[in-house]
């Protein structure tokens, strides 16, 4: 197992960037509370707040395993799916490879899909606090949207892919604007309530059980949990750009806690105060949501609307741009250790997987027609809750077999078996949650989302087969070039 950088083998990337660069872009996966968490309390009532707090504490452990593995393997660049490929090495090199390449295309299968739920979102929003008609209704596949909705939602996932494609520089420049505008707002949005303590209703959540009489049980906690879990785990998207930090050994340690840290607080706190605010009855637009919970604080006045409102679609866009610059660099270290096509190994002159990060836009515009937040969420966390439960297992054997290597930040030995235990349950939700969450959380007749996310999870299977062909095809290539001695 590698155990720090080296000139063969490099990631390509450029180091551009510091632990803050890593943090504030992975805080796309911390700000993704403003889209699930008034779904899930709508959903669960009361409930959601101890399944925000076990799911989002798992979060933390998957972060600091993280930056153990990140400090460890410097050279890899796209976070959690990469350390796969050395972490599995001892199970054999068929092993490592197949777990390697499936864990980066399920990562990316879990990402992508961010860009065009949360444009779709950001759309909508622009479109409210703007004025703007969302104009006349259609029906791609099965949930209605405005037309221009639709196309704001387009031509903002072009415009976002721009500052991706120049690198990761630029990329955690504007990652910074984006979080500092997005994330003061939400942290403030927790403690607002205590400025006007008679707006907290503290018995709403003296009965942790769902808002609908008669819901519950372990298929309608698991489909919850399955869903959570796509937004709350999403805190670990800062070890996607540690390869590309000027000292991995040093920093990789400070992006990962500082995610973990303030990914805790927004997942617990915000959601809490929500429901001691406004109780259950939310309302499902996530923008209804917060404007009602901050004119409950202040009362109703126009600049409540545009003070809730833009750093909700801000939030919202730095969740865009790491969908694109996070899983792309999964999928470029993938096909950098032969595993994927390819066509993902391509950098641009900026240092940057433009292949990689284009292959996610015209998958995201794809996608923009299933229309449906919720919809899209659970056949993309098919693949993004295996890639976790792989990467926690991969950090278990590492630990396991490798506990003599030198670390630069090392764990407390009985983690690795909190790791396992975290990844066990995780591939049970997984399985169990993700088979039920369609029918609870949308609506009946919505299996068909669950067979779809297998579906895709399966495409890794010609893409491994195909790069294989590459290879194969660039030996006899290769042996035909004269000596020049």
């Amino acid at each position: 197992m590698a155990t720090g950088p080296a000139s063969d083998n490099s990631n390509g990337l450029h180091r551009g960037t510091g632990w803050w660069g890593a943090f504030v872009i992975g805080l796309a996966g911390t700000l993704r509370v403003t889209g699930i968490g008034p779904f899930a309390i709508q959903g669960m009532g009361a409930a959601a707040i101890p399944v925000f707090v076990a799911t989002t504490a798992a979060g933390v452990v998957l972060c600091l395993c993280l930056a153990e593995l990140a400090a460890m393997m410097p050279h890899r660049t796209g976070g959690l799916p990469s350390y796969a490929f050395e972490t599995y090495r001892d199970c054999g090199p068929g092993v490592a490879r197949h777990v390697g390449g499936l864990s980066a295309w399920c990562y990316g299968l879990g990402w992508f899909p961010v860009a065009p739920i949360n444009m779709i979102l950001a759309a909508r929003y622009v479109v409210t606090l703007f004025g703007l008609p969302p104009g006349e209704e259609f029906t791609p596949v099965g949930t209605p949207i405005g037309t221009n909705v639709l196309v704001f939602a387009v031509i903002g996932l072009l415009l976002m892919f721009v500052p991706c494609y120049f690198g990761i520089r630029l990329g955690a420049g504007f990652a910074t604007l984006l979080g500092v505008v997005s994330l003061v707002p939400v942290i403030a949005l927790v403690f607002l309530p205590f400025f006007h303590p008679s707006t907290i209703h503290w018995e709403y959540l003296s009965a942790p059980t769902p808002a609908e009489p008669g819901a519950g049980g372990l298929a309608f906690y698991a489909a919850w949990v399955f869903i959570i879990s796509w937004s709350v785990l999403g805190i670990e998207a800062a070890a996607c750009y540690i390869g590309e930090c000027r000292d991995p050994h040093r920093e990789a340690k400070l992006a990962m806690a500082a995610a973990g840290g303030v990914g805790f607080f927004v997942y617990a706190g915000l959601p809490l105060m929500l429901l001691a605010v406004l109780g259950a009855n939310l309302g499902a637009d996530p923008m209804t949501a917060f404007l009602t919970y901050t004119e409950a604080v202040f009362g109703a006045g126009t600049w409540v609307r545009w003070a809730i409102g833009i750093p909700i679609v801000v939030a919202l866009l730095l969740s865009v741009l790491n969908a694109f610059m996070g899983c792309g660099r999964s999928l470029y270290q993938a096909a950098h250790d032969g595993l994927l096509p390819k066509f993902f190994r391509h950098t641009n002159r900026h240092g940057s997987p433009d292949s990689a990060m284009a292959f996610n836009l015209v998958c995201s515009i794809l996608v923009v027609f299933i229309a449906s937040p919720l919809e899209i969420c659970i056949f993309s966390n098919m693949g993004h809750l295996l890639s976790v439960g792989l990467a926690l297992f991969g950090y278990f054997l590492c630990r396991q077999r490798y506990s003599h290597l030198p670390r630069p930040f090392r764990l407390p030995g009985f983690v690795r078996f909190v790791a396992r235990g975290i990844g066990l349950c995780l591939v049970a939700i997984w399985v169990y949650g993700g088979y039920f969450a369609a029918d609870i959380a949308v609506g009946p007749g919505k299996r068909w989302l669950f067979f779809l996310g297998l579906g895709c999870i399966l495409l890794y299977l010609p893409l491994h087969a195909y790069r294989r062909w590459e290879d194969r095809r660039a030996k006899p290539a290769k042996a035909e070039v004269p000596n020049p001695c």
